[in-house]
């Protein structure tokens, strides 16, 4: 297999390692990308969020293909869910859930994944964006949000309590607040086929959780993204009746409402539905997209071998507050096709969002 990336470089040539740490919000007055005059007074428009079903392997294997998506797109935010990276300490000590993992008892294969990492993203366009990561104690789940350096946020946190210092077990929130708006990037938990505690449960106190989080933060619009695991409506998967009748070895939950597909059965997708009611949220793309597009209207799409063949759901989305509802330019999907065209190696496509500048209150009469 051809490398797509230059041998690692021995100590005393000229590559020098970026910094591991979360980039401070408060040193971009002094930083020439982040004070430039075309932003003055600006806020991110433009958004991706991907499942990157290992950010590492997409690294490895899919780079070339996904830094041109990036760089045609030329989005000013990047969430991304399923980084698979480790947090920074070493075995039986507390992690750091903010940095990679980096230290002396590292493999030297761990070392030189860690080097292509950040090679990848300190190269061009990923050295235009500062990258806040959240991750799990092993190689499982984890987040990252690449903002612009142009567009530094005000306050950046890690947890639905909004508390910067303490971080979702397994890396799940980034929140990053701007003057006026806020993003949330979660990757939200599978709600698995059985009635365990680490399934339908996990599931059930994350959606109460969400739900009280949407409620509270009111104050200021929100744009909520990532792999939400659920698809609301029959419309958003591709066979309603596969998913609907779905099994797991033959389980079959005493709730009705829990039967099938994780992320279709009917006690997910109602809860879902109370959230976005209850939190005054909209989704951005079925706002848009009033039909079910079987070719380009799904995020997410089963093996091309097998019996998720050509079966697909539309899990990763944007939710935007109300107020936000009518500066939405374009929501879009970017992958199709079962043979997963534009999913750069993932089972998951980028999906994007484009608002329009205007701010509410300057269309105001």
């Amino acid at each position: 297999m051809k490398r797509f990336f230059q041998p690692i470089q021995k100590e005393g040539s000229s590559f020098k390692k970026p910094t591991l740490s979360p980039p401070s919000t408060n040193n971009h007055a002094q930083n020439p990308e982040a004070s430039g005059d075309d932003n003055n007074n600006k806020e991110p428009s433009k958004f991706v969020t991907w499942n990157a079903n290992s950010f590492l392997l997409r690294v490895k294997n899919n780079w070339p293909e996904f830094t041109k998506f990036v760089e045609t797109l030329d989005p000013d935010v990047i969430a991304i869910q399923e980084v698979r990276m480790p947090a920074a300490g070493a075995k039986g000590t507390p992690k750091n859930q903010g940095e990679l993992k980096d230290d002396t008892s590292s493999s030297r294969e761990e070392k030189q994944t860690l080097q292509i990492l950040m090679r990848a993203i300190s190269s061009p366009p990923f050295k235009s964006y500062d990258v806040w990561w959240s991750l799990s104690d092993s190689k499982y789940a984890g987040t990252a949000l690449f903002v612009k350096k142009c567009f530094p946020p005000k306050k950046v946190s890690f947890s639905l309590d909004r508390t910067a210092s303490k971080h979702e077990p397994d890396g799940r929130v980034i929140l990053a607040e701007f003057e006026s708006f806020r993003i949330l990037n979660t990757y939200s938990p599978n709600n698995g086929w059985k009635e365990e505690e680490n399934a339908f449960q996990r599931r059930r106190k994350w959606d109460k959780r969400i739900m009280e989080f949407v409620i509270e933060i009111s104050d200021k619009p929100l744009i909520w993204c990532g792999d939400l695991n659920v698809s609301h409506e029959e419309i958003d998967v591709s066979h309603p009746e596969f998913f609907s009748s779905a099994k797991l070895n033959g389980y079959i939950p005493p709730n009705k409402e829990d039967c099938g597909q994780p992320g279709f059965t009917l006690s997910e997708r109602k809860r879902f539905g109370a959230i976005l009611k209850e939190g005054m949220l909209a989704d951005a793309y079925r706002f848009l997209q009033k039909e079910k597009d079987m070719e380009r209207g799904f995020s997410w799409s089963g093996n091309p071998v097998g019996k998720y063949r050509g079966k697909r759901m539309r899990i990763d989305y944007f939710i935007v507050s109300e107020k936000l509802k009518d500066k939405i330019v374009a929501c879009e999907m970017h992958g199709q096709g079962i043979e997963l065209q534009g999913f750069y190696g993932s089972d998951h496509c980028p999906v994007s969002l484009e608002l329009s500048q205007a701010s509410p209150d300057s269309e105001q009469s």
